[in-house]
This record gives C-alpha cells, sequence and structure tokens, in this order.
C-alpha cells in the first residue's frame, strides 16, 4: 500500500486534535519546539501532514516550508493556508530526497513524520543526512518515531486481543513488522543518532500514556487535563518511561 492509499483510510487531519487525549501530542511538541525558536527563524516542515504545525507557526509569522508526499494532505494544507490567509511555501516532496531546497537554510527542521514510513536502516540514515543538509549549523532539527514496545501494548490492550500470539510481530524479539507504519525502540534510535554524528539535544515522549489511557483523560474537566499535561510534562523527558509512548521525539542539533 503506498502512502496515498493508506491517508485515503487514515484521517490525519483529526489525529491531534478531537479530543484532551490525543491533543498532548501536539501540545508537548510545541512546548518544545518553542524552547528554540526566535523571531526570524526558517521552520522546515518536512511529512507535514494536513498542516498542524505549518499552519500554527504560520500563524505566528514564522517562514514556513511545509513538505508532504501524500496528494490529498497537500490539499487540506493549501486550503487551511487560503483560509487563514497565511503565506507557507507548500512542496510536495519525499523526505529521502530534499534536492529542491538549498543546503544550511533552515533553523528548525520538524522530520514528524517520515521516519513513521521509512523501514530500513539504510533509508532512514539517507532521511537524516538530508535533514542535516538543509539545517543551518546549530540549528535543531526534530525526529518523531513510532515506539515499537508501546505500539505493541496499545495494539494488543486496545484494539484486538487476537493481536497477541498474532502474525504482526516476531515472537522472539518481538519486533513488529513494518510497513505501511515502521516502529523503532529507543535504543534503535540513538543507535542512528550516534551513526549520523548528531549531538543530542533531548529525547521525550510526546504522548506518553494519552492513547492507552485515552477514555480516562477525555472524563477529566479543564483544571484536571491541565494537571495530568503537567504532569506528563514532567515525566517525558525520564528514560525510564521513554518507551511507554506511542510517539516519541528526539531533538539533534547539528
Amino acid at each position: 500500500m503506498n502512502l496515498n492509499e493508506l491517508y485515503e483510510r487514515f484521517e490525519e487531519d483529526k489525529r491531534l486534535n478531537t479530543n484532551k487525549a490525543n491533543s498532548i501530542e501536539f501540545l508537548t511538541s510545541i512546548s518544545y519546539i518553542e524552547k528554540f525558536l526566535k523571531k526570524g527563524m526558517k521552520i522546515l516542515d518536512i511529512g507535514a501532514g494536513t498542516g498542524a504545525y505549518s499552519i500554527y507557526y504560520a500563524s505566528k509569522g514564522y517562514d514556513v516550508t511545509a513538505v508532504e508526499p501524500v496528494e490529498k494532505n497537500l490539499e487540506v494544507i493549501k486550503t487551511k493556508a487560503l483560509d487563514k490567509s497565511l503565506k507557507i511555501n507548500i512542496q510536495q516532496g519525499n523526505a529521502l530526497d530534499l534536492s529542491s531546497l538549498p543546503a544550511e537554510s533552515f533553523d528548525v527542521v520538524l522530520c514528524f513524520g517520515p521516519l513513521y514510513h521509512v523501514d530500513t536502516d539504510e533509508k532512514k540514515l539517507k532521511c537524516i543526512e538530508e535533514t542535516k543538509r538543509v539545517c543551518k549549523k546549530n540549528g535543531k532539527i526534530f525526529y518523531a518515531y513510532l515506539s515499537n514496545d508501546m505500539v505493541f501494548i496499545t495494539e494488543s490492550m486496545l484494539y484486538n486481543k487476537e493481536y497477541l500470539g498474532g502474525p504482526h510481530y516476531d515472537h522472539n524479539t518481538f519486533k513488529l513488522t513494518d510497513m505501511p507504519f515502521c516502529f523503532m525502540t529507543v535504543d534503535h534510535m540513538v543507535h542512528l543518532m550516534e551513526l549520523s554524528k548528531l549531538k543530542k539535544v533531548k529525547h521525550f515522549a510526546a504522548d506518553g500514556l494519552s492513547e492507552l489511557l485515552n477514555e480516562k483523560i477525555n472524563t477529566f474537566n479543564e483544571e484536571q487535563f491541565e494537571e495530568w499535561f503537567r504532569f506528563h510534562l514532567y515525566t517525558c523527558e525520564k528514560k525510564e518511561l521513554l518507551g511507554y509512548s506511542n510517539h516519541i521525539v528526539f531533538i539533534a542539533e547539528k
């Protein structure tokens, strides 16, 4: 299944904003991004999806370039930008080939989608090299990846108990089957960053237990949710808890 077919079935535009629980990933990510942003910086959003981050930062006045391979998602970004009268450089493109973009031209690079769909280390490293090329010296690159171990938990506990013992993972190593989504452990991601000679800035759990506890989190009133979110931020960099998050982000410095 190619990405255009996958995202015809998958409602990407609703993933980060339909309820309290699934907003945690977005809220956590922007809280980290904004630690490194300064007025006038240029942002590259690779694998921009339907533009959650691109639209958010363009509306704050940042110079944003959005690169996205899926035609359906591109049309959504363009419509949102037009409706809000936002100027965003929107391109159809692949994270493995960013040759349309000049070297060392972005202060902050968001790679929040590509590693979800890259199945070999060779391709992962190619993606990482491309992000390094377009990032300015001392710029920050945000790499999101899907946690092999937490996805095993959420799939078996929330969606289908027949997942346990089924064909979707190696029964000796518990490595999940890749494609159309691809999964990594925390150690695997750290290894790739070391191979790429990137400096670690932060490594955090973007959504933590949000998917697993979705129903309970969505019963919280605003004050309770705010306190839960503060607790999440308190725990999200703890090494012993990193793998217990469906989405994890490694912040690197070039």
